[in-house]
């Protein structure tokens, strides 16, 4: 990865940020993409450049899909054409992810629109700012980071988990469409990842969630990132269109009843 660019949306932190650092284990620049913490993507951009990459912090809001276009232009204006896109970043609608005791026909037409514009069309957004410059070097390489929610659901409102499941039609269109020039779009589906956020779950959950998987053990940030790096990376060489599901995809959250 020697050189490539990689933009990183949603990197100040959890699976973002370890992917972040992944990549610039292999020497690639890397744009840390954040919206509001900037001083966790400053750490995580100074925590790149530890390992010997580039870095840099670039604001951009997941729900204001103009703002896509200006991100990716800071990063180009720096290092040139992007290479690799990975999509991490995530709008809960709120401060939390859905309450599962809110009914379906509770949730405001606006949430809806607001869950699918972020998560979807501001997705799109940056896509589309990407995929000129891949065209033009005839090599990319996109990631969209889903989640197990996608195919398992949730109970309570269904926003997210619509707005996850419609990444993976959109990295079947865009396999076909960006393949002629060399470009490949996956899908990664994490389950229950151990990232810092999850610090607080009891063992007792921890350890009956991982019951449920084949390993017997949930995978953390930095197993999810080297699957990332991984598609990003000429290693991946005609692998496109499809969704990968890493271990933790087989044990249901808590709050899914599982």
């Amino acid at each position: 990865m020697k050189g490539r660019v990689v933009l990183v949306t949603g990197a100040s932190k959890g699976i973002g940020a370890a992917a972040a650092r992944a990549f610039a284990a292999e020497r690639a620049r890397v744009a840390i993409i954040y919206h509001t913490d900037r001083a966790g993507a400053e750490n995580v951009a100074s925590s790149v450049e530890a390992v010997g990459g580039e870095a840099i912090a670039v604001p951009f809001r997941l729900g204001d899909p103009s703002t896509a276009a200006e991100a990716v232009r800071a990063v180009t204006e720096r290092w040139g054409d992007i290479d690799v896109l990975v999509a991490n970043a995530v709008d809960w609608g709120g401060d939390a992810p859905p309450d599962p005791s809110v009914r379906f026909e509770d949730v405001p037409l606006d949430h809806w629109n607001r869950m699918v514009g972020a998560n979807l069309i501001g997705t799109v957004a940056v896509i589309r700012s990407v995929l000129p410059g891949m065209r033009r070097n005839g090599w990319g390489r996109i990631v969209l980071i889903s989640s197990s929610v996608a195919e398992e659901g949730i109970p309570g409102p269904g926003p997210y988990g619509t707005a996850k499941s419609a990444l993976s039609g959109l990295s079947r269109s865009l396999a076909w469409e960006g393949g002629r020039d060399g470009i490949l779009v996956n899908v990664v589906a994490p389950g229950f990842t151990l990232t810092e956020s999850r610090a607080t779950f009891p063992d007792a959950v921890i350890d009956k969630l991982a019951a449920g998987t084949p390993t017997r053990r949930l995978s953390d940030s930095d197993d999810v990132a080297n699957l990332i790096v991984f598609l990003g990376s000429d290693a991946n060489r005609n692998l496109t269109g499809e969704i990968l599901r890493e271990g933790s995809s087989a044990a249901r959250a808590p709050y899914a009843g599982g």
